[in-house]
């Protein structure tokens, strides 16, 4: 069988499949016309982010057998049309649950201790100890949206507070000894802590609103390490400035183009993006929640684990 890597990952996922008996090429620069063109050749493919694999795309690849994403969620690719077709979908949310677990606590931690402002403040030797007191994790609840791989891993790494840990969740049956699974409804009148852990569907597509955020009957603080398009960015905005949004650490943004690589120039920065920059209760990161030195092995590893349960 033959193996199209779309996107650069670690060394040992091409290792291990040519040990397995793939052959396996590579192409990250050609254009997706030009990917397309060829695509016929080959058995499977390898992506991260580069491109939306579609229907012009699959209609193209006569003899894929499947695809692989080393990420977590599927959604630049066209799932349904891939599953007519015969196409195997894989990916890794075991690979980097771990890292997103620890970013989303890292990211709570900070906010409610204030240490990006605090650290700003000292290195302009500024001394504001007062201004700088922070707020305990220990007695607050915290509600999870999402409970799968990556809301999984963050709840347990809770468990060493003194929390209570709410899930919501469109499956049944997901809570477990590390958080409770409630409806919407009892997670918005509790939760002191909203952290966000859903992939990008039709669902959670500008799920967090204003009317999402008004039904939470006291101020909480956002975490977001999951997909940008879920929260509405002039909406959070609103809500920070309002005070029904405490604070806010965001991996991941709106504005993210689909490859995760970019944002854009600035003379399309929006006005919203202006705000949370400058906001001293907001923390933002790169989208890089599951791309720590350790998840980048296990990632490119349970990629390799399951084409070969699949296929050897």
């Amino acid at each position: 069988m033959k193996i199209l890597h779309l996107d650069s990952n670690h060394e040992l996922l091409i290792e291990q499949l040519n040990t397995l008996g793939f052959e396996n090429h590579e192409d990250f620069t050609s254009s997706k016309s030009e990917i397309e063109n060829k695509i016929a050749l080959y058995d499977g493919i390898i992506i991260r982010s580069r491109f939306t694999i579609d229907k012009t795309f699959l209609d193209a690849a006569t003899n894929l057998k499947f695809i692989g994403r080393v990420g977590a969620g599927l959604e630049n690719i066209d799932c349904d049309y891939a599953e007519e077709k015969g196409v195997y979908l894989i990916s890794a949310p075991e690979g980097n649950r771990n890292a997103v677990g620890e970013h989303a606590l890292g990211m709570l931690l900070s906010l409610f201790n204030k240490l990006n402002k605090a650290d700003k403040e000292v290195r302009q030797g500024k001394w504001l100890r007062e201004a700088n007191r922070g707020i305990e994790l220990d007695g607050k609840t915290v509600g999870i949206i999402g409970y799968g791989n990556m809301g999984k891993a963050f709840a347990k790494k809770l468990r060493g507070f003194d929390v209570e840990v709410l899930c919501y969740d469109i499956q049944h049956g997901v809570g477990d000894a590390n958080a409770n699974q409630v409806i919407l409804e009892e997670l918005q009148s509790k939760a002191d802590v909203l952290s966000l852990h859903t992939p990008q569907t039709p669902l959670t597509l500008n799920m967090v609103d204003a009317k999402f955020i008004s039904k939470f009957k006291k101020p909480f603080w956002l975490i977001n390490t999951a997909r940008g398009k879920s929260v509405v960015t002039k909406d959070l905005v609103e809500a920070l400035k309002t005070g029904e949004i405490l604070g806010a650490g965001l991996d991941v943004l709106e504005y993210e183009k689909s490859s995760f690589e970019n944002l854009f120039t600035s003379e399309d920065m929006p006005e919203a993006f202006e705000y949370l920059i400058n906001a001293e209760n907001v923390l933002l990161s790169p989208h890089v929640a599951g791309w720590t030195i350790e998840s980048k092995v296990k990632l490119a590893q349970t990629i390799v684990d399951k084409i070969k349960a699949k296929f050897c």
